[in-house]
């Protein structure tokens, strides 16, 4: 498929400001990855007409964009999160490459991201069509019920104004949304319930040879902590790629998954093949990404996407407090600064970038809510990486990124004192953690000259016997950890950057400690040599009670505009929907009171299902037909 065969047809800058001066837009949704894809979907297919501003260009929605894409990773030799995607200025985005320790007292603005410390943070998000589901791992676990009130019941963070009652019915339609690949009888533990007779569209993927080496070793494994025995397993995670349809989908429907994005639908959108690089890029596109969700919400034909639009500013009508329009920068050319501005008005405005891009952009248009939180409590989970060898190939490099792990500690009554964290087993080797192999072929010729034969032998027994455990740490929200901006910092068009201040508390110090301790049992028990080691000297570093560690980011940024039950204690409520500006919804993990020890995705794509019906029933409080100006003005009372 060519660039100009698109699967999603796009709109210029002249029609969209049209459109938008005829009253055409019942929504206006600013990102285009899940969080937006998925509202997208759900009110074009109930008939509303939706404008979709993206900031990168549109060329992953063709195949051979997308092919692009892959190859671009193949040919770059960091293999960072973002390998795949050319810098944009335009609309720029962080890179772990561009990260570095920070000196006492100084910002860093190497890269897109100012880091104003204490620590610098590595995570990232990707600014492309599709957004950060360009590059996701695609684990995919629900959050534990215990997780929404741990300010209640161990005295930390925030708690939600909602439980996982209240979601667990989103929670059904994100994984139908998504093609989730799971077995709910390998899932349903600590707390974590489904509906009766309730199946997973997909059924599980197989553990990797590697997670059944571990699991042998240490399944069994006992660990008290606060009084309480945790026992070890190691468990299959569920998984948002294509495998096997379970037939037994909706009382015996079957499952029919979304296909990949392009010409050859069929063929490339096939079943998961295990290749260990579908982080960040599946070359099949068995993984999903949210141009599957956009796709279905374009055959509707209620949806304009206008790409290489940065959303600049919002601005609010002072009478109503209502936003009136949103402000962008279209630009023709990445390599060109030059740019147009247009303004679009709708009923309705929903930002979907992401819980840092939101919040940047409501702090750039001065809107830092009545609460004063709009940025503040910015969330990641903390890595903890520990690698050893094993003493046996154990088939590293074999299967997807990370197939199975330990959830054992996520539970707690420990969660009063250290923060709880999962484990993942993962599948590629040191290459997180040192490198790899890159860094086992510098070693094996540097200090035990190798080459040759030997160095190729070599090679392939070192990787194969290679053993990565990442502790996925909770980090509860604390008003200090925040997203800010200021003019000084800006990119090529202009718009302010958003400035990282983010340290580690003790708690989830001592979490990360503890984590260590478990990961030096489980190499005893496995008879692995471990490798593990934390210079002072890496930017993610830090001292607790004498022993040094660094930490790395998962890029999972949350709780920048989080929910809660007044404007005074959050930035929306439980739909989403801003407390001071009642047309106005902020969706995503930026939401999120509190991210327990489970990737986000999944949560904050069962939040968007729910806020969507919230929308849908404040827009069909509107006469038909109602063109924008009148909207403004009725905008008040239909929120009330």
């Amino acid at each position: 498929m060519s660039e100009s065969n698109s699967t999603i047809e796009q709109v210029t800058p002249e029609q969209a400001i049209q459109n938008s001066n005829d009253g055409k837009y019942d929504a206006v949704i600013v990102g285009s990855g899940i969080s937006g894809a998925i509202a997208a979907k759900e009110l074009t297919s109930r008939g509303y007409q939706v404008l979709v501003l993206e900031a990168a260009p549109a060329k992953s929605l063709s195949y051979d964009g997308f092919k692009e894409y892959v190859s671009n990773y193949y040919v770059n030799a960091s293999k960072d999160n973002n390998a795949p995607y050319p810098d944009n200025p335009n609309a720029p985005m962080p890179r772990s490459t561009d990260v570095r320790k920070l000196c006492l007292g100084q910002m860093d603005t190497q890269g897109y991201m100012v880091q104003n410390g204490p620590l610098a943070l590595d995570s990232t998000y990707t600014r492309v069509t599709g957004g950060t589901t360009m590059h996701w791992e695609a684990k995919i676990l629900r959050m534990l019920p215990d997780d929404f009130k741990i300010k209640t019941h161990y005295g930390v963070g925030l708690d939600w104004p909602i439980s996982y009652d209240d979601l667990m019915p989103y929670y059904r339609m994100a994984e139908r949304e998504i093609g989730v690949s799971a077995n709910v009888e390998e899932q349903g533990f600590y707390g974590i319930k489904y509906e009766p007779d309730y199946v997973y569209p997909m059924h599980g993927l197989p553990a990797s040879y590697l997670d059944q080496v571990v699991g042998k070793g240490i399944d069994g494994a006992e660990f008290e902590l606060a009084g309480e025995v945790h026992t070890v397993k190691v468990r299959p995670f569920p998984q948002g790629r294509n495998g096997i349809p379970n037939a037994d989908y909706q009382n015996g429907a079957g499952f029919n998954p979304v296909g990949a994005v392009g010409a050859v639908q069929s063929e490339q959108g096939g079943r998961c093949q295990g290749n260990n690089n579908c982080v960040p890029i599946c070359p099949v596109q068995a993984k999903y990404d949210a141009r599957k969700t956009l796709y279905h919400a374009a055959q509707t034909g209620n949806l304009d996407f206008l790409p290489q639009a940065v959303a600049s500013k919002v601005f609010v009508d002072g009478c109503t407090d209502q936003v009136s329009h949103i402000e962008f920068k279209h630009y023709t050319n990445t390599s060109s600064p030059e740019h147009t501005k247009g303004n679009i008005t709708a009923k309705t405005f929903i930002l979907a970038t992401n819980a840092v891009e939101n919040a940047r952009l409501m702090l750039a248009s001065d809107l830092p809510s009545s609460s004063g939180l709009m940025g503040k409590n910015l969330m990641d989970h903390t890595y903890l990486l520990a690698w050893g060898l094993l003493p046996e190939a154990a088939g590293t490099m074999r299967g997807t990124k990370c197939t199975s792990g330990i959830a054992d500690f996520r539970y707690g009554q420990s969660r009063a004192k250290q923060a709880p964290f999962g484990v993942d087993i993962h599948n590629d080797g040191w290459g997180w953690a040192t490198g790899s192999p890159f860094s086992d072929i510098e070693e094996l010729v540097d200090t035990e000259n190798k080459f040759g034969k030997a160095l190729r032998q070599s090679t392939v027994e070192r990787i194969s016997n290679q053993l990565l455990f990442a502790y996925m740490v909770e980090q509860p929200a604390d008003e200090s950890n925040r997203i800010t901006v200021d003019p000084e910092y800006t990119d090529a068009l202009g718009n302010m950057r958003p400035i990282v201040n983010y340290n580690l508390s003790d708690y989830s110090k001592a979490g990360i400690a503890y984590a260590r301790e478990t990961s030096k049992v489980f190499f005893q028990r496995l008879g692995a040599q471990d490798f593990s080691s934390y210079s002072l000297l890496d930017y993610g570093s830090f001292n607790y009670q004498g022993e040094s560690y660094y930490f790395r980011g998962g890029n999972h940024f949350s709780g920048t505009h989080v929910m809660g039950t007044s404007a005074k204690n959050s930035v929306v409520n439980e739909y989403q929907q801003s407390w001071d500006h009642s047309n106005l919804y902020l969706i995503g993990s930026g939401s999120m009171p509190s991210i327990g020890t489970s990737n986000t995705t999944l949560t904050l794509a069962a939040l968007c299902f729910k806020t969507t019906e919230h929308i849908l029933a404040h827009l069909s409080s509107y006469p038909v037909n109602v063109v924008a100006d009148d909207a403004f003005k009725l905008a008040k009372g239909a929120h009330s």
